[in-house]
């Protein structure tokens, strides 16, 4: 059994993601870069794709819409912003809180959720930081 067999499979996982999109929506800090028009229309699939392939399930996220090199460029470049990034991750663990997922595996989601968004400050200065070929953050710490 994978992390991901433990939360659900991909509809759980993405269930999360729209929960957490509305309660971002809903805050007046991490409502900002939810509601820009830059954002991608399929953000919450794209997220679920992602999150499913980091947690051991299929490769949704790299075999359709990229790699973490570019998953991690489309979120460089825009300074330090930790008042957002706590309020963005308090609000990702009460969408998982919400949800029928068993609480063991919501909370290895969410340090995951954590641990990956406190390692993309490392390229908050410019995106042109992120070198090519990273491989997918898997939440057990591995690599794909």
């Amino acid at each position: 059994m994978t992390l991901y067999d433990d939360l659900g499979g991909f509809d759980a996982i993405l269930a999360v993601c729209h929960r957490w999109n509305a309660l971002c929506l809903a805050d007046p800090v991490a409502e900002h870069p939810f509601s820009r028009a830059a954002v991608h229309p399929q953000h919450d699939e794209r997220l679920a794709a992602y999150l499913s392939e980091a947690a051991g399930g299929p490769k949704l996220y790299t075999g359709g819409y990229g790699s973490e090199t570019k998953m991690q460029r489309m979120h460089a470049g825009n300074g330090p912003h930790p008042e957002l990034d706590e309020i963005c991750l308090r609000l990702f663990d009460q969408a998982l809180a919400e949800s029928p997922i068993e609480p063991t595996a919501a909370e290895r989601l969410g340090a995951y959720f954590r641990e990956a968004t406190q390692a993309m400050t490392r390229y908050d200065v410019s995106a042109d930081l992120v070198p090519r070929g990273l491989p997918l953050r898997m939440a057990d710490g591995g690599a794909s």
